[in-house]
């Protein structure tokens, strides 16, 4: 049996997250520079976004560029963002053939201008598509999600559109940059690291963590089928007991 046979599809997450670890090892272990390897990484993102399509997962959320990693080497994050553009210019029509919508979550003021201009094209473009939602974190943080949250939440209760005692955990979700996303049911990182790293921490609260040792640039759609199978195959509990669930 195949592993795309092997997943129950009546019990798909509706919404998989994803750190995409391991780009800059995969090159260093070729003997190759760390553009190398996103490069490389870049064929990994088609295919498991294609795998999710082929499976009806609704939401592809991708961690591509943390607020950490400006922190980079200069020549590494200015490769990073040509790549990025690129990239989206090219994925487009792989994008509408999909049928996948594509949004992008951070501060994305902080990219490049050329990159702002050329997300926003292609976020237009594909804003029609119904089959997968495909959210790229990019110059994203989730301590700066959850703090600039805050900040606009304390400004609508000072402006009288909220009152403090209307604060709820659904009320606050609304004001992250996911508003109108489920929350992630499955996690994934590649590359052997046990870490979530700053990445949706609000969201990922009752999200099962699968972790691999196998670098981005070697990820495909059947890695995700496995995560998809070892998910399916978990007692999701939130917090109550076994006999409760039966």
């Amino acid at each position: 049996m195949s592993l795309i046979e092997q997943i129950d599809k009546d019990r798909l997450p509706q919404h998989v997250a994803i750190i995409m670890d391991g780009n800059g090892r995969w090159a260093k272990e070729k003997g190759k520079l760390r553009v190398f390897g996103h490069q490389n990484g870049v064929v990994s993102v088609r295919d498991t976004v294609e795998g999710a399509v082929e499976l009806g997962v609704k939401y592809l959320t991708l961690y591509a560029f943390s607020t950490e990693n400006w922190n980079r080497p200069k020549l590494e994050v200015m490769a990073l963002m040509e790549l990025l553009v690129a990239t989206i210019n090219k994925e487009t029509k792989t994008l509408m053939q999909n049928g996948v919508r594509l949004n992008a979550i951070g501060n994305l003021k902080s990219l490049p201008d050329k990159c702002c201009r050329q997300l926003q094209e292609t976020i237009k473009k594909t804003s029609d598509n119904k089959a997968c939602t495909l959210t790229l974190a990019l110059s994203y943080s989730s301590r700066w999600e959850i703090t600039d949250a805050a900040r606009k939440l304390a400004e609508d209760v000072k402006d009288g559109k909220i009152k403090a005692d209307d604060i709820s955990e659904e009320a606050f979700a609304s004001y992250l940059s996911t508003s109108g996303m489920p929350d992630p049911e499955l996690m994934i990182r590649t590359s052997g690291e046990h870490r979530i790293s700053n990445y949706l921490l609000w969201q990922l609260a009752y999200s099962e963590l699968y972790f691999t040792p196998k670098l981005w640039p070697d990820f495909r759609r059947e890695d995700l089928f496995e995560a998809i199978i070892d998910f399916q195959k978990r007692e999701r509990r939130f917090g109550m007991t076994s006999e409760q669930l039966n």
